[in-house]
């Protein structure tokens, strides 16, 4: 077998462990072995491979273990493809779900050619995304605060006879409730100091969103999102870090960029021109006139025997 002959390598990536599997591109597909989930182990896994001299392809399912792996590898030189478990082609009949049997699976369906890699953001981006990401748990978790503090006050039916809710006028609404028992009145102060909190956390991460987007490469798509009617700066920064770049994408992605406008013929200049180099569509020549007479009209009844 030659040096330039390939070999996939399938892992089924857990915390605590890796299962390998490996094949050539033509021959058995054999389980190599289990390893630790720390690039320790993987490192010397993968110095036992490179010593065949082959060209490696690695493949794995994305998961709770992010990209580490993934840019480890690229690092070494190494060609690797993150797959979504959701685009991995699975049979009906597959019930029986093992680590042994996933990595096989993998190497399988990589060396035929089935699997559709992801878009893997660099390390600037993944760190963006996680700060946005971050920031729509404190949104989250400022809804849930102030979720159990409304249920909180219907309980006691307390209502607020304004037209919108967390609006200044309802905060200073609620500044000045007492509820009737003392263990209650604690509870509704927990209550109403978690929802400050979580307006205060939210105000925080969306200050560092706008300061990391000062530098941060995707800056100008960002901005050019903002013109869409409705899509303020920190919904424009979310989109943009959770789609990532749109070059080279996989068509998923492209239908995603292409929704918010940024495919070049979504634009509305691009649409317009593209309607003026369209060609007018040929209008159906009327029928020539037949020479041979209308046949007669029939005007008996239909026959209903």
């Amino acid at each position: 077998m030659s040096k330039s002959s390939k070999l996939f390598v399938g892992m089924d990536v857990h915390k605590d462990s890796i299962d390998l599997a490996t094949g050539e591109e033509r021959g058995e597909v054999r389980h190599h072995g289990a390893i630790g989930g720390d690039l320790a182990a993987l490192s010397r896994a993968v110095r036992k491979l490179e010593s065949l001299g082959k060209r490696l392809v690695f493949v794995y399912e994305a998961g709770p273990c992010g990209f580490v792996i993934y840019r480890f590898l690229r690092a070494r030189g190494h060609e690797c493809w993150v797959v979504a478990p959701s685009m991995t082609p699975r049979q009906a009949s597959d019930r029986v779900k093992t680590d042994r049997r996933d990595c096989l699976k993998l190497c399988r369906l990589a060396r035929a050619g089935e699997l559709t890699p992801i878009y893997v953001p660099d390390a600037a981006d993944e760190a963006m995304r996680d700060l946005v990401r971050t920031r729509e748990d404190a949104v989250i978790m400022q809804r849930q605060a102030r979720q159990r503090l409304s249920a909180l006050l219907l309980r006691n039916d307390i209502r607020y006879a304004g037209k919108s809710a967390w609006t200044q006028a309802h905060r200073r609404w609620i500044a000045h409730l007492k509820l009737p028992a003392p263990p209650q009145q604690i509870a509704f102060e927990e209550y109403v100091q978690a929802v400050n909190e979580a307006t205060a956390r939210i105000e925080r991460l969306e200050q560092a969103i706008a300061t990391e987007r000062g530098h941060w490469r995707w800056r100008p798509v960002a901005q050019a999102l903002e013109a869409f009617r409705g899509i303020q700066a920190i919904h424009a920064t979310r989109i943009v870090a959770e789609l990532g770049d749109s070059r080279g994408a996989s068509p998923i992605r492209e239908a995603s960029w292409a929704t918010w406008g940024s495919s070049p013929l979504r634009t509305p200049a691009a649409r317009a021109g593209a309607k003026a180099r369209s060609p007018r569509p040929a209008t159906a020549p009327h029928a020539a006139p037949s020479s041979k007479p209308p046949g007669p009209t029939s005007t008996m009844p239909a026959s209903h025997g």
